[in-house]
């Protein structure tokens, strides 16, 4: 068991430090010495740091904020999105996400809506574990691979339409208000460069 707890620890470096603040700052509180006393302060003042700078570091790995052409060409190219509705969707997610992948926003019914295309945690994913409509989990939709995010949306969009994007339907509904794409990011040019894997066209 211990072995296996130093494995987990050794792939996990924030649940290494926080299990070690946990043990070291918070439940010894009673040292033998002075000595260990003074020892056990300058530990937790100093991993204090070093647990913000792990998480900020683990935070810039997985996250991404996209430009509005980089989308483009990631959904066209790589995810088969039809350009006829390419415009849609890059309007969608300019007003619901500002193209940001770790975008969580605390909804009024006590739901969150997660990730690129914020998709809401009451209907079609769970929190903490598999779930809801899209089967998945709503942290996954927070992290810099949208491969997850493009399905359950593109579920979503088969079912509902664009209408159940609130971004959508208050700032995109009106041809005139989408993005030109053709000419800003020369959408002609761009092309499938892969299968899309079972993927919906979007």
């Amino acid at each position: 068991a211990a072995s296996h707890r130093r494995a987990s620890f050794s792939s996990d470096p924030i649940g290494c430090a926080n299990h070690t603040y946990k043990h070291m700052c918070l439940k010894a509180r009673h040292p033998k010495t002075k000595r260990d006393l003074m020892n056990m302060k300058t530990f937790c003042l100093w991993i204090v740091p070093v647990l913000i700078l792990l998480q900020l570091g683990i935070e810039q790995v997985e996250s991404k904020k996209y430009q509005r052409c980089e989308l483009t060409r990631v959904l066209v190219e790589n995810y088969n999105f039809d350009k006829t509705f390419i415009s849609n969707w890059i309007c969608l997610v300019e007003h619901e996400s500002y193209l940001d992948t770790t975008k969580v926003t605390k909804k009024g019914n006590e739901s969150k809506n997660y990730g690129l295309f914020q998709i809401n945690s009451k209907d079609y994913c769970s929190e903490g574990r598999k779930g809801g409509q899209c089967n998945m989990k709503c942290e996954d939709f927070s992290n810099d691979d949208i491969s997850d995010d493009i399905a359950c949306a593109r579920m979503i969009q088969e079912r509902e339409g664009f209408k159940y994007w609130k971004g959508w339907d208050r700032f995109c509904r009106n041809p005139q208000n989408l993005p030109n794409l053709r000419v800003a990011c020369n959408l002609r040019s761009l092309s499938p460069v892969r299968s899309p894997r079972g993927f919906l066209t979007g």
